[in-house]
């Protein structure tokens, strides 16, 4: 029935959606849904509310509300966030990001800053699994910062709790005036043209924060102000790691330059 709802509504992956509500509303994880599939429901009065709490969130979903902020989570790296309007949908484009950092950072006593953390997808990630000695974590929004926050709480140990700090402002402006500077910067920052976001799904247009997707006129913003910003919250050396658009890396490499990065890569 919720398969049925979706496809009228043309939801893209409609079984794979109802399915996932259906786990969500009756507390079941795939391989207990698997054993109970062919297992009629109760007429209990508990099953008869849960039935129309699914169906209540197959009208959401309908309505195109992201099925991360029916089920408030959404995985990535491994983990699962918390997950809600305020923050952006962590994306497995991102999990590259981070991927990425693990791999090249090897030392593990560097200082990390993430800018536009959003969810923390990135920051907590690296705190779980890099083992760095300081990260460090900025978003202006405050109630993204919020969400954050719990993610980091529910993720990480009491040991490497303590390693990872937030503050809210604008980019360099969050941080304290005394901070030590970092080894490695790394962001997904908005970067989507303004004109564009007019075009995405719904789900993205209509629900996501458009304040962690607008990259304002060329999408390029927030680059030339986290890359002009950067040097003086760099130490020699340091590393700068960036997601960017698709069509958006001969006018990245530009802009490092004209800044005086080296070893720029996409």
């Amino acid at each position: 029935q919720g398969v049925q709802e979706l496809n009228k509504a043309r939801v893209p992956d409609p079984e794979l959606d109802a399915r996932y509500l259906l786990l969500e509303v009756f507390h079941l994880n795939l391989a207990s849904f698997l054993a109970l599939k062919a297992r009629g429901l109760g007429e209990d009065e508990e099953t008869e509310g849960k039935c129309r709490e699914f169906m209540r969130l197959i009208e959401a979903r309908a309505g195109r509300t992201p099925l991360q902020h029916l089920t408030g989570t959404q995985e990535f790296m491994g983990f699962e966030f918390l997950v809600n309007e305020h923050v952006l949908i962590p994306r497995q484009d991102t999990e590259t990001l981070v991927e990425l950092v693990l791999e090249e950072q090897k030392d593990r006593e560097k200082r990390v800053l993430d800018m536009c953390t959003g969810s923390g997808c990135i920051a907590v990630s690296l705190a779980v699994l890099g083992d760095f000695s300081r990260i460090a974590a900025t978003d202006l929004s405050r109630e993204a910062l919020k969400v954050a926050k719990k993610n980091g709480e529910r993720l990480l140990d009491k040991k490497n709790r303590g390693l990872l700090s937030f503050f809210q402002g604008d980019l360099f402006e969050a941080l304290p005036e005394d901070t030590e500077p970092f080894d490695v910067l790394v962001s997904n920052p908005p970067y989507i043209p303004s004109q564009v976001i007019e075009t995405l799904e719904p789900e993205v247009r209509d629900f996501e924060p458009r304040m962690a997707l607008d990259g304002s006129l060329d999408g390029l913003a927030f680059y030339r102000r986290i890359i002009g910003g950067c040097r003086q919250f760099l130490n020699p050396g340091g590393a700068v790691y960036l997601e960017i658009g698709y069509d958006q890396g001969e006018a990245l490499k530009e802009i490092f330059a004209e800044n005086g990065f080296i070893n720029v890569r996409i």
